[in-house]
């Protein structure tokens, strides 16, 4: 597959249309075998929050680096703004992607119990110079936990498993959210907005700009467009559910670069299972896939570890190298 396909999931989202649901989920698991990316429309109360969430971004990157960095983050604190190319390659290798961004992660209240098992969760730093930013980003986040919900099922079906397998994995999840901005990129430059790599959550919808700049590689390893219609999403399939799947899903290389000439902004969602969660196949795996299990918690706390530039993966990081380099 060369193309991204487009799939039109209301009937997953509580549409009338009952009959189109097979052909629905069959669409999706296709996509999701062939190059584990497609483009989604009918998720209606999503898109409409669109517009508000691409003001909210540009707004929070609009004031000054001085007043930015006073709520930066710090290897300690998963939450908060990300300097331009403050990251690399996971690992410490290449050059720092070009981008700067402002992390979140879910809500979560001070004195939830799972806060003392494991230090990814807690409140975020809301940007204070942009009021509603909580309300219109956790507006939209609950829209998307609808749609990544209903893709879970559809994915269950699809590979013949109890529909709510997948789905009962993210009670507390290690959800989280990157408000992001691609500065233009000088032609002739070298490198990347974010280098290629797989995504190492479940899946990931995106909202894209219309500015362009998402590039996936096809099985064949041309680059192609991701690209979506009005009030559509991308989703992709993250290395978990390949794991899952036993390597059916695939967890497909993907970058930005950003040679529109103007500002790109983006707030990706990443769908990851609460931090006590083992992910291991669920299918008997596909000849030659051979990966062991993860353990969500501790492989989210070591990819966040390991972007810092003076830290490197280690035989503790079961497959971070999955991440393509």
């Amino acid at each position: 597959m060369n193309t991204i396909p487009q799939i039109d999931v209301s009937v997953l989202l509580g549409g009338s249309d009952h009959s189109a649901y097979r052909g629905v989920v069959q669409a999706i698991g296709a996509a999701c075998r062939d190059i584990g990316f497609l483009a989604v429309t009918g998720a209606e109360d999503a898109a409409a929050r669109m517009t508000d969430m691409r003001r909210v971004v540009q707004a929070v990157f609009e004031v000054d680096d001085d007043a930015k960095r006073r709520q930066a983050i710090t290897p300690d604190n998963y939450r908060g703004y990300i300097p331009l190319g403050l990251f690399t390659p996971n690992g410490g290798s290449g050059d720092a992607d070009r981008y700067e961004g402002y992390k979140l992660h879910a809500e979560t209240a001070a004195d939830d119990p799972v806060c003392s098992q494991c230090k990814l969760y807690g409140r975020n730093v809301w940007p204070d110079h942009v009021p509603d930013a909580r309300n219109v980003v956790l507006g939209y986040w609950v829209a998307l936990d609808r749609l990544a919900g209903a893709l879970l099922g559809a994915l269950a079906d699809h590979l013949g498993l109890p529909p709510d397998v997948l789905r009962q994995t993210f009670d507390k999840p290690l959800t989280n959210m990157t408000l992001l901005h691609y500065p233009p990129q000088p032609a002739g430059q070298a490198g990347f907005g974010i280098h290629p790599h797989k995504d190492t959550c479940a899946l990931t919808i995106i909202a894209p700009d219309p500015v362009g700049g998402l590039e996936v590689q096809t099985r064949d390893g041309d680059w192609i467009e991701a690209a979506a219609p009005d009030g559509g999403f991308i989703v992709n399939i993250g290395d978990m559910l390949e794991l899952w799947s036993g390597g059916r899903l695939v967890s497909t290389p993907h970058r930005v670069i950003n040679r529109s000439g103007a500002e790109r902004y983006s707030f990706p969602y990443f769908a990851v299972p609460r931090h006590d969660v083992v992910v291991a196949p669920l299918l008997d795996p596909l000849p030659g896939f051979n990966r062991p299990p993860v353990h969500c918690g501790h492989w989210s706390a070591e990819i966040w570890r390991t972007n810092w530039p003076d830290q490197h993966a280690d035989e503790k990081t079961p497959e971070l190298g999955t991440l393509y380099a």
